[in-house]
């Protein structure tokens, strides 16, 4: 008899993720110690020693709660038990731009470079395809564009580290089942259900609301159309590339080679030259990029664009430049 459904598709899903990864590189799970990395923690120890891998674990203190230690002591325990080696705890300082959960996330995946880094090892997260389904909603509420509703990517790099989600098409009700299954006793951030957070309303008001008014199979319709995205959004940038690439003349946009480019090839040209000049992702926002836009494609004469980050950009002799203000 095999083993559980739930416990097959977990390990199922990270055997596959770990077999895209270069041979021999050293996993790392970021347990928080919630059922999705629960599970995911479990999956690992399980698939890594049949694949020749090592495989450790990492939790990290935010210390934004009354005895956040004692729950990182209970999370490294755990994924020591599971067969995890290396296992341990990183505190971070929680003090970043943008609010306390993009500060959080920040000081989080700051720590989790650092570390694996430090052990030449690859990161796998626990992100389930309700988390995606959350993320796709947010990107709607903000009016994103095709990047942001694209979701979270199964893998992408930060710096020389490997990033992987395996759990993306699965759902929170298999971790559960897995770790109830397996016998793990999963940790409830008090955060998760606290309504202050705004993917907490979209988990607990917004997605029931919408299952209730169009059926059963939002999330998974919301991740699928993701997927679909992030199709696009891939291709849509490998044209960029190319057309930044191609019209970059001396750290200089040459109008003439954007202005004969698709507006949605043309646009993210703009954004990531304003990028490269030093305008930050989190604030650089679509009517920046309208305005770089109407420097190509509608100019009487307008003298600049101010830009986030203390950023301006013009039009000079057929080509668009970027400098900071004042100099």
């Amino acid at each position: 008899m095999g083993p559980d459904p739930a416990v097959a598709a977990v390990r199922l899903a990270v055997r596959r993720a770990i077999d895209d990864l270069p041979e021999g590189t050293p996993l790392l799970v970021a347990c928080s110690g919630g059922a999705d990395s629960l599970a995911l923690a479990a999956a690992v120890a399980f698939e890594a020693p049949r694949a020749g891998r090592n495989a450790g674990g990492v939790t990290v203190d935010h210390g934004l709660q009354e005895g956040s230690a004692h729950v990182a002591d209970r999370v490294v325990r755990a994924m020591r038990d599971l067969g995890l080696d290396p296992a341990g705890s990183v505190t971070v300082t929680v003090d970043g731009d943008g609010g306390p959960e993009n500060a959080a996330r920040q000081a989080r995946y700051a720590a989790l470079d650092r570390t694996a880094e430090r052990l030449g090892a690859a990161v796998l997260l626990g992100h389930t395809l309700d988390d995606q389904a959350e993320t796709v909603l947010l990107g709607l509420a903000r009016g994103s564009g095709a990047r942001s509703l694209a979701g979270m990517p199964p893998a992408f790099q930060r710096g020389d580290v490997h990033y992987v989600r395996p759990f993306l098409d699965l759902d929170r009700a298999t971790t559960r089942r897995a770790c109830m299954v397996m016998g793990l006793e999963p940790w409830e951030d008090p955060h998760n259900e606290d309504p202050a957070y705004t993917r907490v309303r979209v988990r607990q008001q917004v997605l029931p609301a919408l299952e209730k008014a169009l059926g059963p199979g939002v999330p998974a319709a919301l991740a699928r159309t993701a997927r679909l995205l992030r199709d696009d959004a891939d291709a849509l940038d490998a044209l960029a590339d190319r057309a930044y690439t191609d019209a970059l003349r001396d750290e200089e946009l040459e109008v003439t080679a954007l202005e004969g480019l698709p507006r949605a090839v043309r646009t993210r040209v703009l954004r990531r030259a304003a990028l490269f000049a030093g305008s930050p992702a989190g604030t650089l926002a679509a009517v920046h990029v309208d305005e770089l836009d109407r420097l190509v494609t509608g100019w009487h004469g307008q003298r600049h664009v101010d830009l986030p980050g203390g950023l301006r950009a013009f039009r000079r002799q057929g080509r668009l430049r970027f400098e900071r203000r004042g100099s």
